[in-house]
């Protein structure tokens, strides 16, 4: 278990990607870091990288009796001083041809999870009169994309679950807030575009391309751009920022 002198947070979807960079950045910061992520490999990975101020937490979150369980065991040490919701799965598909699993899973991933871990750890940071909630969503949160109907339905879901947290934990020294990246090159992003692809007949990297010139900066959002945002919210600085939704992506959506 974590030592509970000093900072700690908890970082969802940690073995790569966004969660990885965030993870990073608090252990850089000075945070001891539970990192849970299903990739138990990943994770020993990330932990021989960053040394012992990482903590790996090996729990699939499509599993919400194995989320629940992971969240009490952190409480047990005490309660965290930021939560990191960004663990997240995507769909790539027709509606007609999206089978109630598929969807049921993707919203087990980006948005039960997160729920179920809200639940269990708010009420610790209210009680300790601290607490750093942020929700790493997409710019599917705020507009829709072709194919997309389980991953915008569920990013949409996570920015509504973030305001109405806000309001219901304003004054007990928690706040919660939305980071909405852009399109990322991550392994998520190429999986999508073979998915996309398929669907279209298209070229996998032609596909990549198309996302990319989506942001009219026409590049990708840069990992650590995300994660130090992620570190503004969770300092002193951010201390009345709460209910708001941080669009990271070039300008896509203004």
């Amino acid at each position: 278990m974590l030592d509970s002198t000093g900072k700690c947070a908890v970082v969802t979807g940690a073995s790569r990607g966004i969660g990885q960079a965030i993870a990073l950045r608090f252990v850089q910061g000075g945070y001891k870091v539970w990192a849970i992520a299903r990739s138990e490999e990943g994770l020993e990975k990330l932990a021989r990288s960053a040394g012992s101020q990482i903590h790996p937490l090996p729990i699939d979150l499509s599993q919400p009796d194995q989320v629940i369980a992971g969240a009490r065991l952190i409480a047990q040490g005490g309660a965290p001083d930021v939560l990191v919701n960004n663990a997240g799965v995507t769909k790539s598909s027709p509606l007609t041809q999206l089978g109630l699993e598929d969807f049921e899973g993707v919203m087990a991933v980006n948005l039960t999870a997160a729920f179920l871990l809200c639940r269990e750890l708010l009420p610790t940071m209210a009680e300790a009169k601290r607490g750093r909630v942020i929700n790493i969503a997409s710019t599917a949160a705020v507009k829709g994309f072709k194919y997309g109907a389980a991953y915008c339905t569920s990013k949409h879901a996570l920015v509504g679950l973030t305001r109405a947290l806000a309001i219901e934990f304003a004054g007990q020294g928690v706040t919660v807030n939305a980071i909405c990246p852009g399109w990322i090159d991550t392994d998520m992003l190429r999986n999508l575009s073979r998915s996309v692809a398929e669907a279209n007949q298209r070229a996998p990297e032609a596909v990549l391309e198309a996302f990319r010139r989506l942001n009219p900066m026409q590049k990708f959002i840069a990992l650590h751009d995300v994660a130090e945002l992620a570190w503004f919210l969770a300092s002193p600085h951010a201390a009345t920022v709460t209910g708001s939704v941080y669009m990271m992506d070039g300008g896509e959506t203004a």
